[in-house]
């Protein structure tokens, strides 16, 4: 039995289609940002799919130091704020530090663990006690099975309220595989789980200082991760991702979205019998 998570009208778990998390990588300007946020509002309320926006207010894993990280806490939640009241969408972004928890579940409806810390004791703690949704990242360095351990944390605070992505697993240098497996072990522990499709196409640190990409496979992902069953997708967009300041060779563009995924709530019909 997968235990259910409700944030707005995402609903993850059970017998429900797949919710979308999506917005840009890093928060860049707040036009850009509110341009972004409309489309994707628009487009889920067509559509039928719960929609989350995400948007980092603090890239603190970027390759270089001269790497844009975008507004950081203060302004960066306040932008998050903007979006949430005036689009009427939940909003996630990541927590890098036990002393961000706070602040940004003041504002956020998610608070997300980055997958290099999925195994940061006190910073699980302190989102679990949080009381606010926490969405735990799978290191590109876990087995699936060892997540079990990333939750346990996070339930100890008697907050029940988790969900963990996929996002692929480190496969030689300057690369990424998404086992398939992957969705169906986590999904045994109890809790429902997302597939981080854009981030799965990134060849990290592959464009000497910054990450590379390949989003001509994230269709044919999404549509395997679909297919395997799971409980949200989770995806990084941009109206023009080859000027986007972080993560642009993996993002998609607005445009495409549509066609990606009409196909894949046929698929997440299909097998969850919808």
């Amino acid at each position: 039995m997968i235990s259910e998570v409700s944030v707005g009208n995402a609903k993850f778990g059970g017998q429900h289609p797949f919710s979308l998390i999506a917005g840009p990588c890093v928060l860049e300007d707040l036009d850009t940002t509110c341009r972004i946020a409309e489309f994707l509002k628009k487009l889920t309320d067509e559509l039928g799919i719960g929609f989350i926006f995400k948007a980092s207010y603090d890239k603190a894993n970027r390759t270089s130091v001269d790497s844009f990280r975008g507004p950081g806490l203060d302004a960066g939640l306040e932008m998050l704020a903007h979006i949430k009241e005036q689009f009427q969408v939940p909003v996630v972004s990541d927590v890098h530090d036990v002393t961000q928890v706070e602040a940004a579940a003041q504002v956020l409806d998610v608070l997300q663990i980055p997958a290099f810390l999925c195994r940061q004791t006190d910073l699980l703690v302190a989102a679990g006690r949080s009381g606010k949704v926490v969405n735990i990242k799978k290191g590109q360095f876990q087995a699936p099975w060892d997540m079990k351990h990333a939750i346990g944390k996070v339930v100890s605070t008697e907050n029940q309220q988790v969900i963990l992505t996929e996002r692929g697993t480190t496969f030689g240098y300057n690369n990424l595989v998404v086992d398939m497996r992957s969705f169906g072990i986590m999904r045994e522990l109890g809790y429902p789980v997302v597939f981080d499709a854009t981030h799965a196409v990134q060849l990290p640190g592959g464009a000497d200082g910054c990450s590379a990409g390949q989003r001509e496979y994230v269709a044919s992902l999404s549509r395997a991760a679909v297919a395997s069953v799971i409980d949200g997708l989770f995806l990084e967009v941009h109206e023009d991702p080859e000027c986007a300041r972080c993560d642009g060779p993996n993002s998609l563009y607005l445009k495409d979205l549509k066609s990606m995924l009409q196909p894949l709530l046929e698929i997440d019909a299909v097998v969850k019998g919808l």
